[in-house]
């Protein structure tokens, strides 16, 4: 029997934010996490973007010995108390702003110790110089060594890594099962791959599912990773000029494309309600590309359990991640080996790992784990019809850099995905797009003063 291994827990848990992130000048890490303090704090303070990180530390954290009834405080065997603060869209990082702003005047207490950071806009404080480097408290590239490379590469400041990720986020590209037989004559995600190999045949796709009643795509920022994370260079390098790389532009030609022919269904942004309703049992969207926390709750939760049996995944056009967080020590932490052995036990223990990813059917960070699991055959996912799609995000993982992440990303995706949607629906013209854009980044980040179009 196949394991049905979908948490009802987590399901409404993952949801991927968009927020929009603001500029602070920061003080640069010290490096004396470990030394400042003798002993540890009573309190440790962290901060999350949603409950999702509470949930797994609370089930899988072997130090744990009891929790709050309302969710705010998480008791450990050593008498310590874990303080959760869970603020969620824009609101994690205003917190995070003003906890910064206070970080350094504040008892020890009070003090924020570790923070779960979105990939979106990790690069913003890790730039700002507070997250303590992990030498510091004492992990060591042994530790990490079962870890995938572009997860330490992605938080490596100065050669130093400065927060380690639970979990990996490669993208695949999600189809309904009765769509494909119907437009391809097959469901088979070996033969579906076949035809979604490239954009070409993607596109060819997209006009035999027009033909027979589907759209292709929900709407006009559903292959935006696709491309985002295939770029030749970051959004920003010098703090103030944008540079919009050429495969953004390509993103922006495809959706004016797909728009245009009826491809899609005209979606503005991803989880909006238009958007997640295309997920439904009697909606007539060909696929959507998703990454692991995607498949495993997002879909699973909009396409209900009629949903299940009706979806498969194969690797798509393009090798793409979307999503996943950093655990990062704030500096002047006084919980130092706490935050430790936490990190250690959810992103670095192979048995603990193991137990997550089994657990809540998620692809942890660790290689080792990840290929045991992707060999089983008892692993497939009932959702999925049975398919391990473990399996193919684990032939997807390896493949995946992060050398282009910024502390403007976020910013410039919102801006990107906002500011030409009246061009997609043909009210205005390319070039008055590109100009709402400039202005509107500009507006995000005074420090910006021109925006470079390929």
């Amino acid at each position: 029997m196949k394991k049905r291994i979908i948490s009802v827990l987590f399901m409404t848990a993952m949801v991927f934010i968009l927020t929009s992130c603001g500029g602070l000048t920061g003080t640069k890490s010290t490096g004396q996490a470990k030394a400042d303090h003798s002993k540890e704090g009573d309190v440790i303070n962290f901060l999350v973007y949603q409950d999702t990180m509470k949930n797994v530390l609370n089930a899988y954290y072997p130090e744990v010995k009891a929790t709050s009834e309302d969710g705010e405080y998480t008791y450990l065997k050593d008498g310590t108390t874990i303080h959760w603060i869970v603020n969620e869209a824009e609101a994690f990082q205003y917190k995070l702003d003003d906890y910064i702003k206070v970080q350094y005047s504040v008892p020890a207490d009070q003090r924020i110790d570790i923070v779960d950071l979105e990939g979106d806009y990790m690069k913003k404080y890790l730039e700002m110089g507070i997250c303590v480097p992990l030498s510091d408290i004492g992990i060591t590239p042994e530790d990490m060594k079962d870890q995938y490379q572009y997860t330490k590469d992605a938080i490596t400041r100065d050669g130093e890594i400065c927060g380690t990720s639970m979990e990996v986020a490669p993208g695949l590209f999600a189809y309904r099962r009765s769509i494909a037989k119907d437009v391809l004559g097959t469901d088979d995600p070996d033969e579906v791959q076949k035809a979604l190999a490239d954009w070409d045949s993607f596109d060819e796709v997209a006009e035999k599912a027009r033909q027979k009643g589907y759209y292709m795509l929900s709407g006009f920022a559903d292959a935006y990773r696709v491309f985002a994370n295939n770029t030749s260079a970051p959004w920003v390098s010098d703090d103030k000029t944008v540079k919009v790389d050429p495969a953004i532009m390509e993103w922006v030609e495809m959706t004016k494309r797909y728009t245009d022919m009826g491809y899609n269904n005209r979606s503005v942004n991803v989880f909006t309600e238009e958007w997640m309703n295309d997920q439904k049992p009697d909606a007539k969207v060909f696929g959507f590309f998703y990454s692991t926390w995607g498949v495993n709750f997002t879909l699973v939760s909009n396409a209900g359990e009629e949903g299940y049996g009706d979806w498969a995944v194969c690797k798509g056009p393009m090798p793409f991640y979307w999503g996943a967080s950093w655990l990062t020590a704030m500096d002047k932490t006084d919980n130092p080996e706490h935050i430790r052995d936490i990190m250690k036990a959810l992103t670095c223990n192979r048995e603990v790992m193991k137990n997550i990813s089994l657990g809540i059917n998620t692809f942890v960070n660790n290689s080792e784990v990840m290929t045991e699991i992707a060999s089983d055959p008892d692993c497939g996912s009932d959702f999925l019809k049975g398919q391990n799609h473990l399996a193919l995000f684990n032939e997807v993982a390896p493949t995946l850099k992060l050398d282009n992440l910024c502390a403007y990303d976020q910013g410039c995706t919102l801006d990107m995905i906002y500011t030409f949607t009246d061009y997609y629906l043909g009210n205005i013209p390319l070039d008055t797009a590109k100009k709402r854009f400039e202005i509107a980044i500009k507006d995000r980040y005074p420090n910006i003063t021109s925006v470079v179009w390929p």
